[in-house]
């Protein structure tokens, strides 16, 4: 019942001499402050429980006692528990919305240490400000920055952002304003109560020179990194203005981006390293969504099977892996996002994920992958495997077919086809990230384009690729694999296996003809009412043999 070790979010608490009002409340912030998670009363560091002195031994108070004593008030859950027959707490602490301090004022928060063991440490007031931003109560980019003026924005910097509005197509009504008007719509400035402008983080990210961010915004740097074969073939630092940035990292990473063309009808289709559409909405996003409270560079980096970019600040609150293409956006810095979508940068709709996504399945290449993102980094990885040519060339006929680009759960779709051979509507939910109604609305949608064939009628419907795509993709023999045997074919595998080993029970027919239960319920039905087989046994020993 006891969790084997301490850990971010469990705490162990020794009670054999009382453990003073104070330290526990303190260390019940600390888990609130942090991930939340579980504090056992009455354990020793090692997981042994030891019991609670006798004064803890009645527990109804104690919910509302780390309530008082918290600001604002931390409400936990407290069980008694007997392990071993010893008496034990178990108070569960939820993750505070915002920072929580004890009654003197003390913020602490939980982080693990150089040798794997949890502490607890004080939360400095920048490390507050960036907790209360992941939550979305602060927006640190709106900000004005401290001593910056006016003279501080660099014309050439300005003039770089509406080439940009043009070049990317943003919002072309800000090029009809002047540069008071443009600062004031797209967050640059903020006016105080006298009457005068001041630059926001947003207006030096933006269009600030190059000295005053490296003076006034110290945590803000790029790197671009190409690793081959453990060798460094290019490693730079800049600290630029993101505009800037962009176009620098753009023309540094183009030599490292071959490309060829696929001959599709009379158009030629560009197959890249990298798509770069994606690469430029993937590094936006890093741009955008750092935490500009942390120290630490955005990282930019080409290995030899992947393209890593990596920002300092974790997903921000409401944001996982599990819901991360369909959550509504939350930037982290809304003021930045905001005037980014307008000038153009970044996927208006605040769906850029999609746009990462859609550069690397459209090339029948892996999915971008998140999976090294933790507390304190989000990670992005796209794999440069080679592309599938021919899955390209069906995708770009199926969206000369309808007109439009394919929805990205149906390109999710077909490359999990691609990989599994079959799937369930309920199996694709999980890729998708919706529930299993709408899966089988995109495979439905997918088999009516003639790309994919369903299987079944009933709860246990499966789909694969069509025999059409298969040949397109120089497979044929794994449609014939996928679709499996008719009905007459189950029959004649099930007979001699009866032949061979006496006797078959209902689990190894599912293992046998690859058939879900209600199909194999069907076909012993359909067998024993011909008399090609009789049933032996009741419950777990039915069996089924060929007649006498």
């Amino acid at each position: 019942m006891i969790p084997q070790s301490e850990s971010l979010t469990v705490e162990f608490k020794s009670d054999r001499k009382r453990l003073p009002d104070a330290e526990l409340v303190e260390a019940l912030v600390c888990l609130a402050n942090t991930e939340g998670g579980e504090l056992w009363l009455g354990v020793e560091d090692d997981g042994q429980a030891t019991g609670l002195h006798a004064e803890h031994m009645v527990l109804t108070g104690l919910a509302g006692m780390v309530a008082a004593r918290t600001s604002p008030a931390l409400h936990v859950r407290v069980e008694a528990l007997q392990v071993d027959g010893v008496p034990v707490a178990k108070i569960t602490v939820p993750k505070a919305q915002g920072e929580v301090a004890t009654q003197a004022g003390v913020y602490v928060r939980r982080r693990i240490k150089h040798d794997g063991t949890p502490e607890c440490v004080p939360m400095l007031p920048h490390e507050r400000i960036s907790r209360a931003s992941s939550f979305g109560l602060v927006d640190v980019s709106a900000q004005p920055v401290a001593g910056c003026t006016l003279a501080d924005f660099d014309p050439l910097e300005r003039e770089r952002l509406r080439q940009a509005v043009q070049q990317y197509g943003g919002d072309r009504v800000l090029l009809e304003l002047d540069d008071e008007a443009m600062d004031g719509a797209l967050g640059l400035t903020q006016r105080l109560a006298d009457g005068t402008r001041v630059p926001t983080l947003t207006g030096l990210l933006l269009i600030g020179r190059e000295s005053v961010l490296q003076q006034r915004v110290a945590t803000h740097e790029l790197a671009f990194q190409v690793l081959a074969q453990q060798a460094v073939r290019f490693n730079e630092f800049r600290r630029f203005p993101l505009l800037k940035a962009l176009d620098w990292l753009e023309t540094n990473f183009r030599p490292y981006n071959p490309e060829q063309e696929l001959q599709v009808g009379l158009f030629r289709v560009p197959v890249p390293l990298v798509d770069m559409a994606a690469f430029r909405e993937a590094v936006a996003n890093a741009l955008i969504h750092r935490d500009y409270h942390r120290m630490g560079a955005v990282h930019v980096r080409l290995e030899d099977d992947a393209l890593v970019i990596s920002n300092p600040g974790g997903l921000v609150d409401g944001v996982t892996l599990a819901n991360l293409l369909v959550t509504e956006p939350r930037p982290r810095n809304r003021a930045l996002a905001d005037a980014m979508k307008r000038i153009g940068v970044v996927e208006r709709s605040g769906r850029g994920v999609d746009t990462i996504y859609r550069g690397m399945l459209k090339f029948g290449r892996p999915a971008p992958d998140y999976g090294r993102t933790d507390l304190h980094n989000v990670v992005l990885s796209l794999p440069t495997v080679p592309a599938d040519v021919a899955f390209r060339r069906m995708v770009v006929d199926a969206e000369r077919n309808r007109n439009a680009e394919l929805p990205i759960d149906s390109l999710i779709a077909l490359a999990a086809l691609r990989e599994f051979k079959r799937l369930s509507a309920d199996a694709l939910a999980k890729h998708i990230q919706r529930d299993a109604a709408s899966a089988k609305r995109t495979l439905e949608a997918l088999t009516e384009a003639g790309l994919v064939e369903a299987h079944g009628n009933t709860r246990g419907r499966s789909y694969t690729l069509t025999a059409a795509v298969y040949s397109v993709v120089s497979d044929k023999a794994a449609y014939t694999r996928q679709v499996g045997f008719g009905p007459i074919q189950h029959e004649q595998m099930l007979l001699s296996y009866i032949r061979q080993h006496g006797q078959i029970k209902r689990a190894e027919v599912m293992e046998l003809c690859r058939l879900t239960e209600g199909q194999v319920k069907r076909l012993l039905q359909r067998m024993l009412a011909a008399g090609q087989i009789v049933m032996r046994g009741q419950g777990k020993t039915t069996a089924y043999v060929e007649p006498k």
